[in-house]
């Protein structure tokens, strides 16, 4: 794949990794890329911004408030410019930062403000990759969707042996072009308005108990995710769980099955496919206590009643050319019981996972599941990761539209 007409900003930061860049940046040009580069203070220490201007062939960025030149917007313009954004090396100093949302320079101004997919390049002593706190910062800008290209092992510039020496340009060229290659190819969604939920609801009993599942929303979340890379205008409903909902994605936060109910319900009328990955509690409890029930007593009696059956309603709103997606977890019969809901809750496809199957349910980041459609033999997947297994999902639904 030739880079001819993308946009790449790449960024680097303080770290003596800086003087890889320009072979880096010249790679990039060579494949047809127009690149713009950014340069924090600290990395002008280590080389200068007149280099990546002649490799880049565009002016290099080195503040947000350039001396004599007033730029209203600037940081608005280089986020909204690019389709990729390379931060690379990226210093432990500069993790940090993203993670806690602080933009005190051009670099960390831009990756905030931009919708744009970033992939980060860490570079650093390896103590310093191996503190609890970068690697805190580490995990937490993965599960928000930051890229990222580990770093090596090694010998470092101080001398220290271990992990923390900057991924080399090829590496990181032949990354990038993986990734854009990957993602051009993937917007076949692009058009569409997908609405997932994801999660447990939670049924009060008193002002502090409550029913609830074990629903970690990590299904429900791996499709939103995957939904908005693929192309689609994404809304993701969900009840608590301690997920950061993705970037780009319209967030709905729900407590009960009647909420669930009723945001899916003004949520529908505006998409073409609602996939309800969430677990919302059957049983609600018939009379909440409004004060909290004391332990003085040895044993309470819960009187439960139904909630809402939120597919089977939908169904009955449902368009020609809409399309209804359902879960059904169980834990025997599960091909019986999910064509059966398959079948009364009108659905186009239906994904079946069973508790008993090692890695699949609740809480693990990996499933296992079967898909059924109406007339159709059942299809068995192997085990996948929750973002695989969305992807080929999503992939099969933009062949239903």
């Amino acid at each position: 794949m030739s880079l001819k007409e993308k946009k790449i900003v790449v960024g680097l930061t303080g770290g003596i990794a800086c003087y890889k860049i320009p072979y880096l940046v010249r790679t990039l040009t060579g494949e047809g890329a127009e690149v713009k580069v950014i340069m924090t203070a600290a990395a002008c220490k280590f080389i200068t911004p007149l280099t990546l201007e002649t490799v880049s062939g565009n002016p290099v960025a080195t503040e947000l408030f350039p001396e004599n030149k007033f730029i209203s917007t600037r940081h608005i313009d280089l986020a909204q410019w690019p389709d990729l954004i390379v931060v690379a090396p990226a210093t432990a100093n500069f993790m940090g930062k993203t993670a806690s949302g602080i933009s005190d320079d051009l670099l960390t101004t831009v990756v905030c403000a931009s919708a744009r997919p970033v992939i980060i390049v860490p570079a650093m002593n390896p103590q310093m990759w191996l503190n609890p706190v970068t690697q805190k910062n580490y995990a937490f800008l993965k599960d928000i969707g930051y890229h990222f290209i580990d770093p090596d092992e090694g010998d470092t510039a101080c001398g220290d042996l271990g992990v923390g020496r900057m991924a080399e340009p090829e590496k990181i060229f032949e990354f990038v072009k993986a990734f854009l290659e990957k993602v051009s190819k993937k917007k076949v969604l692009t058009g569409r308005k997908i609405l997932v939920t994801a999660g447990p609801t939670r049924e009060e009993i008193d002002p502090v108990r409550y029913i609830t599942n074990r629903s970690s929303g990590k299904m429900g979340f791996a499709l939103a995710e995957a939904a908005r890379e693929l192309g689609a205008e994404t809304t993701l409903i969900s009840g608590p769980v301690s997920l950061n909902p993705p970037t780009g994605v319209k967030f709905i936060a729900v407590e009960t099955t009647a909420d669930l109910h009723n945001a899916v319900k003004r949520e529908f009328k505006k998409t073409d496919c609602l996939i309800m990955a969430a677990a919302p509690s059957d049983y609600t409890p018939l009379d909440k206590a409004k004060e909290k029930i004391k332990k003085d007593k040895k044993n309470i009696r819960l009187t439960l009643t139904g909630t809402p059956d939120i597919l089977k309603d939908i169904s009955l709103l449902k368009k020609k050319n809409q399309l209804l997606v359902g879960f059904a977890l169980e834990t025997e019969n599960a091909l019986s019981n999910a064509r059966k809901k398959l079948k009364e809750k009108n659905l186009d496809l239906i994904v079946i996972n069973n508790l008993r199957d090692k890695g699949a349910g609740f809480e693990y980041d990996t499933n296992k599941v079967t898909l059924l459609r109406p007339g159709g033999k059942p299809v068995a997947l192997p085990l996948l990761s929750k973002k695989d297994l969305s992807f080929k999902l999503l992939e099969i639904l933009a062949g239903l539209f």
